[in-house]
């Protein structure tokens, strides 16, 4: 289920880097759409890094598992 939500992050953040970039080439940087998309990317970050230091604390997640 871990994995699951940091897979659903990730991606969320790769469609707002994509959206960002559509809102700049749509609007020529008129508008802030594209700031707007730059805070949502942002904070989805710092959440998905807050996800993975939590689950490393907690001990759900391993830096280098054995095979």
């Amino acid at each position: 289920m871990l994995k699951v939500a940091i897979v659903i992050l990730m991606l969320a953040v790769i469609v707002s880097l994509f959206s960002g970039l559509v809102f700049l080439i749509k609007d020529g940087g008129k508008t802030q759409r594209v700031v707007n998309s730059l805070a949502v990317r942002v904070c989805l970050s710092l959440l998905l890094l807050a996800l993975i230091l939590v689950a490393l604390w907690h001990g759900d997640l391993s830096l280098n598992p054995t095979p």
